[in-house]
């Protein structure tokens, strides 16, 4: 018998096909909106699990409290250093194997004649500490430089593939200018997906903290917990042993410690908070698809008064009359999602394929999971039999006789 419904709201709905393909321009719009922005999203969200996967379940992130990149130590949005004495009190904590830093700063670099400003990593050259600091030091060609060596440099992959940053693109030994001393290249970091980071030189710390006057300031650093320790115990140490030698309080710190659990989940959080905000937008137009429907729905049953009163006078129960409707309702929202669906995974990849393109990253990133699409297509055929309960239910309590007589 749900059969016969079927077909029967089936050929209603394309007997009315304008008017039908007018109903469900609000629900594929809806769908397409939070389609894309929910594969957009959740690529994003695989992209930088990944990239942090990188770090290692081992370790933990140790920082200033507020991020260097938001003001200068000393002022309103900038905070203490995080230095080398801390570096050395983090190596003495129970439960640390081995610990390294790095110091980031916005950095000139000169090739061919052409200035630009990229993001300049100083590290150690000491293998182990580029062990600890991970694989994002990773070297596609070449080699990385030696403990020791002051003005050898390694640069990142879009550097020796993208001519359009210096003219030309920078090869193995050339040289290069940073703040105005001349390196020679050694070695090409592997890509890693992210512009900043594609774009940027590596080269030796001491050398780095020469040419900013810096003398033990670091950025960040990468602490390995040994094997058979937790790294939330060894994090909650490594703070009490920080308090100690900076002589702050407890809830006074003006540094960070993580796990790099706890921040892939920091991530994690934001971008879901994100994505709710946009789906939420989205969904006004689902809203107004609803509305659409239960337009078209009441238009329906005020045309087909007298179908209905012939169907009840025939032995049609309510219940059938209500269904009826309901599947022809729950069909529009489908249709609509169908299309938006299509829609979206298209919109998805077109975001995808520009920010490739455009930005050189790929971190962008459209995913599609079986559950998204699923889920799309029921919760559009859910939408649209909600949007025509009222009207089914108005046809469903109509009086036979009163129907019939309806012109």
């Amino acid at each position: 018998m749900i059969l016969d419904y079927l077909r029967y709201a089936i050929s209603n709905l394309t007997h009315r096909k304008l008017r039908s393909w007018l109903t469900v321009i609000g629900i594929f719009i809806g769908i397409a909106a939070v389609v894309s922005l929910i594969s957009l999203g959740q690529g994003l969200q695989n992209a930088i699990n990944q990239q942090f996967s990188t770090i290692g379940a081992d370790r933990l992130i140790i920082q200033a409290g507020t991020s260097e990149f938001f003001g200068p130590p000393g002022t309103a949005g900038g905070t203490s250093m995080i230095t080398e004495d801390d570096l050395k009190v983090i190596e003495r904590v129970r439960g640390v194997d081995d610990a390294a830093g790095f110091l980031l700063k916005p950095t000139k670099v000169e090739f061919n004649n052409i200035i630009k400003f990229t993001f300049g990593f100083g590290v150690s050259g000491n293998p182990r500490d580029i062990e600890i600091i991970g694989s994002r030091l990773d070297i596609s060609s070449g080699r990385f430089f030696k403990e020791g060596e002051k003005f050898k440099v390694v640069v990142a992959h879009d550097l020796t593939t993208n001519s359009n940053i210096f003219g030309k693109v920078i090869t193995l030994g050339d040289k290069i200018k940073i703040e105005g001393k001349t390196f020679e290249v050694v070695g090409v970091r592997k890509k890693l997906g992210d512009p900043g980071s594609d774009t940027a030189v590596i080269l030796p710390l001491e050398t780095m903290r020469e040419l900013f006057n810096t003398e033990n300031e670091l950025s960040l650093i990468n602490a390995k917990v040994s094997e058979g320790f937790t790294p939330s115990l060894v994090a909650e140490d490594v703070k009490k042993s920080l308090r100690k030698s900076r002589n702050l309080k407890e809830g006074n710190e003006d540094f960070t410690v993580q796990t790099s659990e706890e921040l892939i989940s920091s991530f994690n959080t934001i971008l879901v908070i994100v994505q709710a905000v946009l789906i939420g937008i989205a969904a006004i137009s689902l809203i107004v698809g609803g509305i659409g429907i239960m337009n078209t729905m009441y238009t329906s049953v005020v045309e087909r008064t007298k179908e209905i009163g012939i169907m009840k006078a025939v032995g049609a129960k309510n219940s059938d009359i209500l269904l009826i409707f309901l599947i022809e309702s729950g069909l529009l929202g489908m249709v609509g999602g169908a299309i938006g669906i299509a829609i979206g995974i298209g919109i998805g990849k077109l975001v995808e394929f520009i920010a490739a393109q455009a930005l050189g990253t790929t971190l962008i990133q459209a995913f599609f999971p079986w559950y998204l699409i699923l889920g799309a297509l029921l919760f559009s055929f859910v939408v649209g039999s909600i949007a025509g309960l009222l009207p089914a239910r108005q046809a469903a309590s109509m009086q036979p006789v009163q129907a019939l007589r309806y012109e």
